[in-house]
């Protein structure tokens, strides 16, 4: 083999190396980890409101989730608002990613969601790629939720 040539990266199935590519493309961000049974969540700063956003990885039967948080609940007189702050984020980006949401939780907060099938197969270079995408697309979205509609 010449030395300009290199292997080339494996191919993960997610559903098997979910936590590795997680944990690999975070570590590789320097943002803080915390792993339990069925899940990796990671915070890093959103510098432009002073907040800490939460990207939290899980599985269903099907489906690899990550599922993005600022933390912050929202007032019962903020939900209109938030939904409509979610349908325009929604509509204008063509990829439905905002809602509010209430999922064993005791408030509703914004949340943004997206996923990818177990079945996909894809090299950790290329999930990093998608992840810092989605990563960046909350990013944001939260920035826009604050300074515009003061959520």
């Amino acid at each position: 083999m010449a030395p300009s040539e290199s292997f080339p990266a494996p191919v993960l199935e997610i559903g098997t190396h979910w936590r590795q590519l997680v944990q690999q493309w975070g570590a590789g961000r320097n943002y803080h980890a915390l792993t339990d049974t069925d899940s990796v969540s990671l915070r890093f700063d959103l510098e432009e409101t002073g907040r800490t956003l939460t990207v939290r990885f899980m599985t269903t039967k099907r489906l690899l989730v990550a599922f993005v948080t600022d933390g912050q609940y929202l007032r019962h007189d903020q939900l209109a608002l938030a939904a409509a702050a979610s349908n325009a984020w929604n509509t204008e980006q063509l990829n439905p990613m905002l809602s509010v949401w209430d999922v064993r939780g005791p408030r509703p907060c914004l949340a943004g969601v997206c996923d990818l099938p177990l079945i996909c197969r894809v090299t950790q270079s290329d999930f990093d790629a998608l992840a810092s995408d989605w990563v960046e697309r909350a990013r944001q979205m939260f920035i826009r939720c604050h300074q515009v509609f003061q959520l």
